[in-house]
């Protein structure tokens, strides 16, 4: 069943966007585009099989299928982008162009559409042609190499990092911009969102903190990063861990005082020669309760304090059940849309379709302006 255009209520509602089918960063910036409201039609490979009503990513779409190569097939592409506002692509560079659907030729045929591209590495430079995936645009970027213990090698953040807040969030964050601009000139533009950018980005804070010298390259010896033993986790009696990141002196004095820190510790927060004692009787004393315990003593106060729990455990979390931070759509319990709107609310716009539409379905909503 097809859901995508069945009464969104979102600020985007209205937004006709093109997706070329990818995997990674393209998807997730267009599930938050359709969670905002925009009518997202994804072109994809003939032979795709669709259906899949777990993948959360893909949901809020209709999906078309075309062979790009096949010029017939081009046309009706080609038609679709004549009355969209927003294209998404992710593939490498030229790769649209050889198929005749570049910005130049979609410029066109609609001036006033805004070309989003997101890549690892950018239009341009030497590895712009070059394969790769999260990990290694991270790499690049100072990111990982920041990230993990001390006395180990990089530790990959998930594909949050580079994926999805320096690829997806700067892509929809372009995509808005140029939207906004397109109010003034009429025009489009192409938005160029590489991850490695996005990232580079990202780590604005420490660049400000290495300019300071108050940031070592070195894993686990900086205040974000598991050096400072007050931010970090620590494991508790049963083998679970919680969490403490009282940067303030009156939040640190609070928790020392509730977990009951020795008294000529508490003064060490910023005595760096003293982290190797704190960090020692922060794990003496929390490897004395459950989790549990640690949550009935600690949650809600201004300690800093959180569960380090697991994705299925999350959803159950009462602050998380409190704000629907996760929603039942069709029995496929997923991630809410975000962020939250006071007049006009984000809404999924159903499961990822298991039918494909026609174009010619398409543009009968899509009709000229």
């Amino acid at each position: 069943m097809d859901h995508s255009h069945l009464n969104p209520a979102g600020p985007l509602t209205g937004l006709r966007v093109v997706e070329f089918a990818g995997i990674g960063p393209g998807p997730f910036a267009c599930m938050l585009l359709s969670d905002m409201g925009a009518d997202v039609v994804t072109v994809d490979r003939p032979d795709k099989t669709l259906g899949d009503r777990q993948n959360i990513v893909g949901r809020g779409r209709s999906v078309v299928q075309a062979d790009l190569k096949d010029p017939d097939a081009r046309g009706q592409v080609l038609a679709l982008l004549a009355q969209a506002d927003v294209l998404v692509e992710g593939f490498r560079p030229g790769v649209m162009e050889r198929l005749g659907l570049g910005p130049d030729a979609v410029a066109a045929l609609n001036p006033r559409l805004v070309y989003g591209r997101i890549t690892g590495w950018g239009q341009t430079g030497p590895l712009a042609k070059a394969a790769g995936h999260d990990i290694n645009y991270i790499a690049l970027t100072g990111a990982l190499h920041a990230i993990g213990p001390k006395d180990g090698p990089p530790c990959p953040p998930l594909n949050l990092v580079g994926d999805y807040a320096g690829g997806s969030l700067y892509l929809v964050s372009g995509i808005l911009a140029a939207l906004h601009e397109r109010q003034r000139s009429g025009r489009g533009q192409v938005v160029d969102a590489a991850i490695t950018d996005g990232t580079i980005s990202l780590m604005s804070t420490f660049a400000t903190m290495a300019l300071r010298g108050s940031f070592v390259e070195q894993r686990g010896s900086n205040l974000l990063d598991g050096g400072a033993p007050y931010y970090g986790s620590y494991r508790t009696s049963d083998g679970e861990y919680v969490s403490i990141g009282p940067i303030e002196p009156q939040f640190f004095a609070q928790l020392c005082e509730r977990i009951g820190v020795a008294e000529d510790l508490r003064g060490s927060q910023a005595d760096r020669a003293a982290w190797p004692a704190l960090r020692a009787e922060f794990e003496r004393l929390f490897a004395t309760r459950t989790q549990a315990a640690w949550c009935a003593l600690l949650e809600g106060s201004d300690a800093c304090f959180a569960p380090v729990l697991p994705l299925s455990q999350a959803r159950e979390h009462p602050h998380n059940r409190a704000r629907a931070a996760f929603v039942d759509v069709q029995g496929v319990v997923q991630p809410a849309p975000a962020p939250r709107f006071s007049r006009t609310p984000s809404q999924v716009q159903g499961l990822a379709p298991t039918h494909a539409s026609t174009v010619e379905a398409v543009l009968r909503r899509w009709p000229a302006s």
